[in-house]
């Protein structure tokens, strides 16, 4: 099994890609050790000193570390893990303890423009950076997004933010006001 690397905008986190699917659908992300219990995946890559969250995508899987680690030394125990877990047979994440999915209720067109538009070109774009930004809600004029993977902690994600994201939406949807980002799971 051969795991390439790419590094993404944000120099504390590293995109590794084991060429096949890591998810089937959706992405999951762990911000920290108690959050990986499902997923005998994050557990072993959280076993590793200095990694402080991970995050899967169709066919990737994103580490982030502390400020004073350095690449050079975990990457290859990272790649162990990923590698030795492929080869167990084990799932990504226990069937049983899965998420449920978000149920989409909001019929508001103004939401449905919304999430089309993050669904369609913001969410491709930012998975490419080892990434993911979920919508979570809209509420006078605020557009509220979760960021996941390397978008989290990144130092242009709030530029990708303001400068993107929410210049985007506005020229689309004028009543957006503002993007904000949220700081914690809202699940």
């Amino acid at each position: 099994m051969f795991i390439q690397t790419e590094q993404t905008p944000n120099p504390e986190t590293l995109k590794f890609l084991p060429g096949r699917e890591v998810m089937a659908a959706g992405t999951a992300y762990f911000p920290s050790p108690d959050a990986a219990g499902k997923s005998p995946l994050a557990q072993a890559i959280f076993k590793i000193a200095d990694v402080t969250a991970v995050f899967f995508g169709a066919d990737f899987v994103t580490v982030t570390k502390t400020p004073v680690s350095d690449w050079t030394i975990l990457k290859p125990m990272i790649l162990g893990a990923i590698m030795e877990h492929f080869m167990s047979g084990d799932p990504i994440i226990r069937a049983a303890e899965a998420p449920p999915p978000l149920a989409d209720t909001d019929d508001d067109e103004v939401v449905q423009q919304i999430r089309e538009l993050i669904d369609t070109r913001v969410r491709p774009a930012v998975a490419q950076d080892g990434g993911d930004i979920v919508f979570h809600g809209f509420e006078k004029g605020v557009v509220y997004l979760y960021m996941q993977g390397a978008c989290a902690g990144c130092p242009s994600s709030a530029i990708t933010l303001k400068m993107g994201i929410e210049n985007m939406l506005r020229h689309y949807i004028p009543e957006v006001i503002e993007v904000r980002a949220l700081e914690t799971d809202p699940y």
